[in-house]
């Protein structure tokens, strides 16, 4: 893996990073365009991860923290770079950077029918909680979507 490089996302990366998730990620989102991305990185600027290789985007991990809550969303790996330890790369990243901001627990949103990533998640050390549920309503001006 010492040919794996992991860092932050910068502005000039959202294109790659949409065309990424369109490829290797299950699943959209409600901010899966240029302006959601480049509000997340202003807004915070080391929460989305990106793991290259030569240059090449391999992964991505979003690991978002509000001050009381690290997230995690959007842990991706190029179909051609799974089972490489990409995701636990990843992951450690993430949880390294929530550890040096002072998060407590970590909670990660996985779709239920990809259980392939409910495997990752669990080998990463991962409860699944089945008493909580998650409710979403789309903002006005907002568009459609998860």
């Amino acid at each position: 893996m010492s040919d794996l490089d992991i860092r932050r996302a910068v502005p000039s990366d959202i294109d790659a990073v949409l065309a990424f998730w369109r490829m290797a990620a299950e699943g959209t989102s409600i901010s899966d365009d240029h302006a959601g991305v480049a509000l997340l990185i202003t807004r915070d600027p080391g929460a989305l991860l990106l793991a290259e290789r030569r240059g090449t985007l391999v992964g991505t991990v979003i690991a978002g923290f509000d001050g009381w809550r690290c997230s995690a969303y959007r842990l991706a790996v190029h179909p051609d770079h799974r089972r490489q330890g990409i995701a636990t790369a990843l992951l450690k990243a993430a949880e390294q950077r929530f550890t040096e901001l002072g998060g407590r627990r970590v909670d990660a949103m996985v779709l239920e029918e990809n259980e392939r990533a409910h495997h990752t998640w669990q080998a990463a050390g991962y409860d699944r909680e089945n008493h909580w549920r998650r409710w979403v309503k789309p903002l006005e001006g907002g568009n459609r979507g998860r």
